[in-house]
């Protein structure tokens, strides 16, 4: 995890004597308490420190022992700790990757403090001040320190959230801001009991924070429910004052943030009271007004819930959605974002991850985005020129222009720009050659990307003149970024020095060769030494023909030769880099012309940004498609109400691709009002689980525009995805397993409507059988007689399969297993199950549980004690202990019983069983024989045959004989 710097290097020491320990002790005793989650650094300059538990946590996170801390001040009886306050020193690079890791993975929050002046203008080390914050939703002012090296590959949005109960309805009212498009949001949406709309949104912006009002009395219920809703989709809850949520002064507030296009308009967006109301709060807890280089900078945006399919946090999981947070290792296609980001541009990178928790439901949009992914699956020629010569040299826009704005942008930045834009004809002739060869989709190309790419291109042409007449590019190949010296007088000046300095420095170069009599291309050179500056190295070979000269002062010697200079060449080194220095200086307010020039092309420069990452997704879902193991198919889409599923040869995406594994592709015919309920049966491990996740992973696809992994494929638009997977335990939350899967099975019945999937998977395993039955047969014929739409509901319950008598649009389907008999080493006959992974009509009444263990390695004595218990419980309940409990009635059980005790007393009169003699002792069956004794039980059974047939109980019982 920080790998890129070894924490084994020598750490930065503390530079404070035993008096300043002391007040710097005292001074962390009187900070007020951390927020749980929180970690304070203090930013020493050349590196950062941590004190008490944060000390601990780092030490133990980023160096993996306690050896590295030190105890700062004397041991106090008023202090926790005995040895003194636990410290740690941590490099600046550490630091980065440590932050990076705190906020982007493990959802913390960050304080960073700076150093006092005193009186006299110095630093002081044992007062500090609070000089940057951050929490995973608001990362702005560690943006630099954070992502210099690295670009931001997902936005960081914050929301905040406020609940209304209106009239008897929940309403809830958002404001969102995504500082990574310099993007405010708001909605307005009424809500239900499970705050399934909610979620859906918490998703499809791909929420990390979450602001909340703390002390509303009226809807204290419902804001715990809400809070607990936010954290089990992973958003960390920050709470605020009711009163941070009042909306006076917000109109003008937002006006000053929006970009001149929309800033004082009475937007429609300023009507949705509860949406403002949020923005408020929103604007308070991130500070936006104080900084002055966002003004004018935002755009407004009124995010419909409806635009989208919704997805909720479980089907997030169960699609296997995003990469985990905490996943480490194995491959990247674990996930279908890992799948599909063959993206080449940061910019791309966020709008994949975006697209994927936003599928469309509009059916124009949706085949329009087939279409352009359709081109470029056909052209793998045109799809690999655009990834690999044009899309790796593409910036990402939205972060240089935000240093444009805040004017810390470098020359380094302008240039990079301008690289990119000198693409851009390439990138627009290769889309034209496109449109030549295939005319059919030239249409939707050329309206889609050419026209804007021509138009910003021809507006850049004037950026790339100001570079060009600015910056000397003739450097660039030597690493250097300067601007031209004939940009300025005195920078022609002094750059006309600095070049008579260099002949001078290869004059002297010449002479000394001369001198010492080596040649100066191959064994002696001059070098600009890190330390030394200019100086002369010759290999330990030549070393010895300095011996003996006057006028050369060796300087070093190392594994390279030895090195050495001149007085001449010292005096030409100090007066090079003072004029170096001088140009540094005089340049350095032109540079900050040239950044202020560069920045009015920023509106360009983010819509050709939004360009260049729909071009990256678009080419990135081709190569997928077009480089799968089994080349996927463009679906067909129908639009919401209307079509069936019909998949032929439907494989999991994901799976396909693991090392070792060879798929077995299925069917999926799921039509209305004749199988668009499927329960799906079949042994553990036989593939039920991939079977009804892939047909979610492919819907999702198709919806995004993307092939999909199948020979062939027919949808309808689902409005959402709603899953029940393999609930985990949050103890920690107060939620068990049970519970969990309670609240998520309570949000689909809540949200599903006629167009939408649902996708279920062992639901009501984790109470009794009996319990855990109803349920699963209540549910199942909820969704199945009341919602009716498509649904696939993997299970153990056998008797769920019985749902298709009473329900004709009910259909069961089963993983194939073939059992072939065995002897075990005891000589008892066992079965050998083959799993085929494979789906096929009707059910299967086994689960094979013992058979898993067995794969499992389990102790070959714990298989044989389940086998035996399973065979016991089977003959104590029959076949199905659950319906022989429900088959009979209590009328029909009685009259039977009574039947066989009437049967049992007739048997034993006619042959005297248990009589007594005489004697007293008991003459079993007269002297019978067994033979007659049995032939005697066969003649009575025949009389009572036609009673025993006329009551359901004991027909039942003699069927199993």
């Amino acid at each position: 995890m920080y790998g890129s710097e070894s924490t084994s290097a020598p750490r930065p020491a503390f530079e404070m004597d035993k008096e300043a320990e002391d007040r710097f002790c005292r001074f962390i005793e009187r900070m007020p308490p951390k927020m749980d989650g929180m970690v304070r650094l203090f930013d020493r300059g050349d590196y950062f420190s941590a004190h008490s538990q944060d000390a601990i946590y780092i030490a133990n996170e980023v160096f993996k022992t306690t050896n590295v801390l030190k105890y700062l001040g004397s041991a106090r009886p008023s202090s926790s700790f005995a040895k003194g306050l636990p410290s740690v020193t941590i490099s600046t690079s550490l630091t980065k990757q440590f932050l990076r890791e705190a906020l982007t993975v493990k959802q913390m929050r960050i304080e960073i403090y700076t150093p006092e002046e005193n009186y006299q203008g110095r630093k002081d080390n044992t007062r500090w001040t609070l000089g940057k914050s951050a929490s995973p939703g608001n990362i702005m002012q560690l943006e630099d320190l954070l992502f210099n090296d690295q670009s931001l590959l997902s936005s960081s949005v914050i929301m905040s959230l406020k609940l209304q109960v209106k009239e008897g309805n929940k309403v809830i009212g958002i404001a969102y801001v995504d500082n990574s498009e310099r993007l405010l949001g708001v909605g307005e949406f009424v809500e239900n009991d499970s705050f399934g709309n909610t979620e859906s949104l918490l998703i499809q912006l791909g929420v990390k924070e979450c602001i909340m009002q703390s002390d509303d009395k009226k809807t204290d219920h419902d804001l715990s429910k809400l809070k607990t809703l936010v954290e089990r989709c992973g958003v960390i809850v920050t709470e605020r004052k009711a009163a941070d949520y009042q909306a006076r002064n917000v109109e003008q507030d937002l006006n000053r943030l929006l970009h001149e296009s929309c800033a004082g308009v009475a937007l429609p967006e300023f009507d949705m009271k509860f949406a403002m109301q949020s923005a408020a709060a929103l604007l308070i807890y991130l500070n936006l007004l104080q900084d002055k280089t966002t003004h004018g900078q935002y755009r407004l945006h009124k995010h419909d819930l409806s635009q989208y399919m919704k997805l909720d946090a479980s089907a997030l999981k169960a699609l296997n959605l995003m990469p985990q947070p905490n996943e480490t290792g194995g491959s990247k296609n674990m996930s279908l974002y890992g799948l599909l980001d063959r993206c080449k541009t940061s910019q791309g990178k966020r709008l994949l991850a975006r697209w994927l928790k936003q599928p469309l439901v509009n059916l124009h949009e949706i085949v329009q985005r087939q279409d352009i992914v359709e081109v470029f699956v056909d052209d793998s020629n045109t799809r690999i020129k655009i990834q690999d010569d044009i899309l790796k040299a593409m910036p990402d826009f939205h972060r240089i222009s935000k240093k444009f704005h805040r004017a810390v942008a470098s020359l380094e930045d302008v240039v990079r720009v301008y690289q990119a834009v000198r693409l851009l004809p390439k990138l627009v002739q290769t889309l034209t050659n496109v449109e030549a060869v295939n005319p059919a989709a030239g249409d939707l190309i050329d309206e889609i990307y050419l026209k804007p790419l021509q138009e910003h291109s021809d507006h850049l042409d004037n950026y790339a003149q100001m570079v060009e007449d600015t910056i000397d590019l003739a450097e660039l190949k030597n690493h250097n970024i300067v601007l031209r010296p004939d940009f300025d007088p005195n920078l022609q000046t002094i750059r006309g020095q600095l070049l008579a300095i260099r002949d001078q420095l290869d004059e002297e170069h010449r002479r000394v060769g001369d001198d010492l009599g080596l040649d100066i291309e191959k064994k002696l050179h001059l070098e600009n030494h890190q330390v030394y500056k200019y100086s002369f190295r010759v290999t330990k070979a030549e070393a010895g023909t300095l011996r003996g000269k006057k006028g050369y002062t060796e300087l070093a010697t190392q594994k390279s030769g030895t090195i050495f200079n001149t007085k001449h060449l010292k005096e030409l080194s100090e007066e090079y880099f003072e004029l170096q220095d001088k140009y540094e200086k005089t340049q350095r307010h032109l540079v900050k012309e040239v950044v202020g020039i560069a920045a009015s092309y920023t509106p360009v420069l983010e819509i050709l940004d939004n360009l260049i990452a729909a071009i990256d997704v678009t080419v990135s879902l081709a190569h997928v498609s077009a480089n799968a193991p089994i080349p996927y198919v463009k679906p067909t889409l129908t639009e919401k109400g209307t079509g069936d599923v019909l998949l032929r040869g439907a494989r999991h995406p994901c799976l396909e691709v693991m090392d070792d594994v060879t798929f077995i592709p299925n069917d999926h015919d799921m039509q209305k009002n004749s199988s668009e309920f499927i329960i799906l049966t079949g042994p553990n491990m036989g593939g039920k689980s991939t079977y009804i996740r892939q047909i979610g992973v492919i819907a999702l696809l198709a919806q995004i525009g993307c092939f999909v992994p199948a020979d062939e494929a027919q949808l309808p638009i689902f409005d959402c995805i709603l899953a029940r997977v393999g609930a985990g335990d949050s103890q920690l939350k107060g939620v068990s397993t049970f519970m969990a899967e309670m609240l998520e099975t309570a949000t689909i019945l809540k949200s599903a409507t006629k167009d939408s999937l649902i996708i279920i998977d062992e639901l009501g395993r984790g109470t009794s059988t009996y319990d855990g039955f109803g349920l699963a047969w209540a549910i199942s014929e909820h969704i199945a007689s009341q919602i009716r739409c498509f649904c696939l509901f993997a299970t153990h319950f056998h008797e769920l399969t019985t749902l298709d008598q009473s329900l004709p649009h009910v259909k069961n389907l089963h993983v194939e297993a073939l059992v072939t008999d065995k002897r075990d080493q005891d000589g008892k006959q066992d079965r050998n199950i083959t799993l085929l992974y494979q789906v096929k009509e009707g059910i299967c009444d086994q689960s094979f549980g013992i058979h898993v263990a067995e794969l499992a390695n389990f102790p070959e004595s714990v298989v044989r004690v389940a086998k035996r218990k399973a065979e016991e419980l089977e003959d104590f309940g029959g076949e199905d202990t659950t319906e022989s409990l429900t088959k009979y009635t209590k009328e029909e059980t009685d009259e039977g019983t009574a039947l066989v005790k009437d049967f049992l007393d007739s048997w034993k009169s006619r042959t005297g069983q248990n009589a007594t003699n005489g004697d007293g002792d008991g003459d079993e069956g007269m002297g019978m024989s067994d033979e007659d004794l049995l032939a005697e039980l066969k003649r009575t059974a025949e009389e009572f045959r036609e009673r025993f047939e006329s009551n359901a109980w004991t027909s039942g019982v003699m069927s199993t004989f």
